[in-house]
């Protein structure tokens, strides 16, 4: 095996807290479960890049939105995605010090990389792909395929390492190796067993 392609959300950071969630329809004076459904309905398509974070941010808000809104929203939202995954990021450091191939591919819009970018357990990740900036999500089998490409491998000398099941089976569809993510824990377990 010879890159280790990570995704980020759920994977090497925690899950969205609710708490901030609700804060981002609260700024903005929405009602908070309306917000979160618009949020999710429309996210796939703000991921690829088809929506414009003001498109985006008014189709979860339900009205048009300011600039300086649509600042807070953006910082909110990267911000609600920053919480590390302490046990993975173990993982990361350990593979990238042993000079392990470690890569990185997420759904994410293009405001919202740009952010984690600035991260410093993201930049510490020389290869860094997302949605937007490709055109394509997962769990497309395309997006593998490039990222497979750009990485100069055979689609089979990648291990991907993704929390969602469809994720994982896209990846498997496009001709890597996958595992889905539950816990640092077994993702230890697995690389050690020889499997990574």
């Amino acid at each position: 095996m010879r890159w280790i392609l990570f995704d980020y959300g759920n994977v090497l950071s925690l899950a969205q807290p609710a708490a901030e969630a609700e804060a981002m329809a609260r700024a903005v004076g929405a009602d908070p479960a309306a917000f979160l459904r618009g949020y999710w309905e429309h996210r796939l398509e703000f991921d690829r890049g088809s929506l414009t974070p003001a498109e985006y941010w008014a189709e979860a808000a339900g009205r048009p939105l300011s600039v300086a809104d649509l600042d807070r929203l953006i910082a909110m939202d990267v911000a609600s995605w920053s919480h590390p995954d302490e046990g993975s990021l173990a993982i990361l450091r350990e593979l990238l010090e042993q000079g392990r191939d470690v890569a990185l591919l997420s759904n994410a819009p293009a405001c919202v990389a740009d952010g984690l970018d600035e991260l410093p357990w993201v930049a510490a990740i020389p290869r860094r792909y997302y949605s937007a900036r490709l055109g394509l999500v997962k769990p497309d089998p395309r997006i593998y395929a490039h990222v497979a490409a750009e990485l100069a491998a055979d689609p089979a000398d990648v291990l991907f390492v993704d929390d969602r099941a469809d994720n994982v089976a896209g990846a498997r569809s496009a001709g890597m190796r996958a595992v889905q993510y539950t816990d640092a824990a077994a993702l230890r377990a697995f690389l050690e067993s020889g499997s990574g």
